[in-house]
């Protein structure tokens, strides 16, 4: 995602929901059972590495690479309790940053808890929500657009476009019948915030801090460039409560967040046959090919061969990450600038990392 801009007005509006951190060690090794940090408090339970049996000098090795890769805070959680987190520079637990495109998954998991709510239906035309003519298509075009062709990047309007976060109808043209071709494609996706609000009633910001926010204790906000993308800022922590919500499947420790099952299943999972490595807005390993933003390539192999095959992340321009592990109980979070070249999701950076973290965790 581009225009991304450090809004000041979002450090006194965002801050108050802070979580720093907590020095309590925690060496149990238990795997059957996640911790979830208390809501509106400031610990967060820890473990070690070296009660987990993984590699602590590699773990410390990693730091001086991350750091020299533009990091700004890494975070590591295993069965929901803090391993590591570091923050580089000046940046602490309590600065702000933004997620890029990896709010898309954010949004994708919104959508959902909006339709076990009966205010959409993912199959429902996106018409229904914004009106006719939100598109410059043919009006036969325009119809067969659903949420779910949101969701899914297969809208079948031109990525191509001079502006393709622009959501003015001007800019969003027809290329292809929806469902036939999957393209990343910003603007499409952001105006699934306009169908929330239009179906909930509520702002995007206010529908998101009464269904998602609060209930899990994070700290954010989503900041809108006018007739362009919508950014997520929050502190890290509150990035690692969302992942630890995802690791849970849409559970805050006993409490359903998304009680739609089949939902998440259908986010976390191959959304549709063109790119197999695509949920709902959510990257997933392990499949048998892959494609990228910017491309209409199908490359043979899965999106980052050196991590777990059941990975899915939330990816955002200049290697924003989160990565979720369901078989190992992990999630990981790093914030930053770019680790090397500017892309709209994954980067070669992915790979690189998880090669160092495969030899620490010993997966």
């Amino acid at each position: 995602m581009k225009k991304i801009y450090p809004y000041l007005i979002i450090l006194a509006i965002i801050s108050m929901a802070s979580c720093k951190k907590s020095s309590d060690p925690n060496k149990s090794t238990t795997t059957q059972s996640l911790y979830f940090p208390p809501i509106g408090a400031t610990e967060w339970q820890t473990t070690t590495a070296a009660s987990l049996g993984w590699d602590n000098t590699a773990l410390n090795n990693l730091y001086p690479y991350l750091q020299g890769k533009g990091t700004k805070a890494f975070i590591i959680l295993k069965g929901g309790k803090i391993v590591t987190e570091k923050y580089f520079g000046t940046f602490t637990a309590d600065s702000l940053w933004y997620w890029a495109s990896a709010g898309k998954t954010m949004t994708g998991f919104l959508v959902g808890i909006a339709q076990q709510e009966g205010l959409l239906n993912i199959n429902d035309r996106t018409s229904k929500y914004l009106g006719t003519g939100w598109t410059s298509e043919p009006a036969d075009k325009e119809n067969l657009i659903t949420l779910k062709n949101q969701l899914t990047m297969t809208t079948g309007l031109d990525d191509g476009v001079a502006d393709p976060d622009c959501t003015l109808p001007g800019c969003l043209v027809f290329k292809a019948n929806a469902g036939t071709r999957w393209a990343y494609h910003n603007a499409a996706y952001t105006l699934l915030d306009a169908v929330v609000e239009k179906a909930s009633g509520l702002s995007y910001n206010a529908y998101f801090q009464q269904k998602i926010r609060d209930k899990i204790g994070m700290n954010g906000l989503w900041v809108k460039t006018p007739n362009s993308n919508n950014i997520f800022y929050s502190n890290p922590r509150s990035m690692a409560r969302f992942g630890l919500l995802l690791l849970n499947k849409g559970k805050w420790n006993t409490t359903a967040i998304l009680s739609d099952t089949n939902y998440f299943h259908s986010q976390v999972n191959t959304s549709q046959s063109i790119n197999l490595s695509y949920g709902y807005l959510t990257w997933l390993n392990g499949k048998s090919s892959n494609m990228l933003p910017q491309s209409q390539i199908v490359f043979p192999g899965s999106i980052i061969p050196n991590a777990p095959t059941d990975l899915f992340a939330a990816l955002g321009k200049n290697d924003q990450k989160i990565y979720v592990v369901p078989s190992q109980q992990l999630v990981i979070i790093r914030m930053g600038t770019t680790a090397g070249g500017v892309k709209p999701a994954g980067s070669d950076f992915d790979n690189e990392l998880w090669g160092k973290l495969k030899a620490i965790i010993k997966y």
